[in-house]
């Protein structure tokens, strides 16, 4: 069994082992992907994140199609409503939603082109679908293996005092680029289609949250046995992981009130360290209690 202090523990000693390198890498990773919603807007990371945006962007405050209104509430609404504590509060809990959703932005973008339809603002609708391909193809392609890279690095960096960022290189050689991409596009879609059925979403997130860390190992893994490896090793293990996640919230509350600094210069590194403890644990078990294509698991990083 594991607990989350001796994780955080252990996380903190790789994290001052290798600072500099942990700092430039999550930084890299959260301008790039998006993948730590609290310190800076990822590149591409917009306020697609809500399907009904398009009414926002065009100062629409209430929009009416077939027959059923759709309100917005302004920022002036909010502060009108939430003092300055819960705003912050609000805008961490948005900040780590928005991390969380970020693979699926071309989804919002199909819907929010299909509102434009809807409203009669084809051309905005045009722009949106383009704008969703491009999301695709760069988070497919660009940032996913990004994240995987990352991943990477912090499993090397368990084991190195001297982790250099080139580790996130190797997911981009040839023959780890295209299967890491298509593992996690397809995990990305599950999760997407899960998430329609509400509470099965967070578990199917939950479920898969092993995936990148067992590409970042072995890349040129079968995407059945990434699937089946993760699952096994997340059996048991889901409800403590979203504590683990929880206990970061306050670092989080407390990065928006830094305008972000505090998650670029500790706590993005200092989270990442600790859930690639979290997987080291959780892969020695696995190979100890020989789990279905355990063999497949890498130690080699």
């Amino acid at each position: 069994m594991w607990n989350r202090k001796e994780l955080k523990a252990r996380a903190k000693e790789v994290v001052k082992r290798n600072y500099w390198t942990a700092v430039v890498t999550c930084f890299l990773v959260a301008l790039l992907t998006g993948e730590f919603g609290t310190s800076i807007v990822g590149i591409w990371q917009d306020d697609s994140m809500d399907p009904n945006y398009i009414y926002h962007k065009n100062g629409i405050q209430e929009v009416q199609t077939e027959g059923i209104k759709r309100p917005f509430f302004s920022e002036e609404n909010i502060r009108e409503t939430f003092n300055d504590t819960q705003i912050n509060i609000l805008k961490a809990i948005e900040a780590n939603l928005n991390s969380a959703t970020k693979s699926q932005k071309y989804i919002f973008k199909i819907w929010d082109a299909i509102n434009s339809f809807q409203i009669n603002k084809t051309r905005i609708g045009i722009i949106l679908i383009i704008g969703a391909i491009l999301a695709f193809s760069f988070i497919v392609f660009i940032a996913d293996p990004l994240i995987v890279g990352g991943k990477r690095y912090f499993l090397k960096a368990r084991k190195d005092n001297n982790a250099k960022i080139g580790e996130v290189k190797v997911v981009f050689q040839k023959g780890n680029w295209l299967n890491v991409a298509i593992t996690m596009f397809l995990r990305n879609i599950y999760n997407a289609l899960w998430y329609l059925t509400i509470i099965g979403g967070a578990i199917k997130t939950y479920e898969y949250r092993m995936i990148p860390y067992i590409l970042a190992e072995n890349p040129k893994i079968k995407r059945k046995e990434a699937f089946g490896l993760s699952k096994q090793m997340m059996k048991g293990n889901k409800w403590k992981t979203f504590v683990l996640d929880m206990s970061f919230f306050g670092w989080n509350f407390l990065s928006v009130l830094t305008l972000g600094l505090l998650s670029i210069f500790y706590v993005n590194p200092y989270n990442a360290a600790t859930i690639a403890e979290l997987y080291a644990t959780l892969k020695a078990k696995a190979i100890d209690e020989k789990y279905e294509y355990y063999e497949s698991l890498n130690n080699e990083v």
